[in-house]
């Protein structure tokens, strides 16, 4: 699942908060807010993804994200690594170290990181 910006940006207030009315997700955009019918607009579209669902209180609508952040994170990086890295972790992995101008700490942070998964897996 791709998101747009503005949808995506909805999404993370949504999994930051758990549960919210409109009214609570209008309160965290920054000034200026977006108009109610825009983030209504916004919350359909992602209702039609199966993204976003909702409990009604009579009139009013609770929303709650069905997919995780964790899990949508993990189909965009999927999708950056098959995309741009001809699906190569490696080749991901040697742009990202090489880019990002590591400090040794961190890369030695990220080889802590490798060595306790290839442990976990040992086990």
């Amino acid at each position: 699942m791709n998101l747009p910006k503005s949808e995506e940006q909805l999404m993370q207030y949504l999994w930051e908060m758990e549960r919210a009315f409109m009214k609570d997700l209008i309160d965290r955009y920054p000034e200026p807010k977006p108009a109610s019918t825009t983030v209504a607009t916004l919350l359909k579209r992602l209702q039609k993804k199966k993204a976003v669902h909702f409990e009604r209180y009579g009139s009013v609508r609770e929303y709650f994200p069905l997919i995780s952040k964790e899990v949508y994170f993990s189909k965009q990086m999927n999708g950056v690594i098959k995309n741009f890295f001809n699906n190569s972790v490696s080749q991901f992995a040697s742009f990202f170290t090489s880019e990002e101008n590591l400090s040794d700490e961190q890369l030695k942070e990220l080889q802590q990181i490798v060595e306790q998964q290839i442990n976990a897996r040992k086990k």
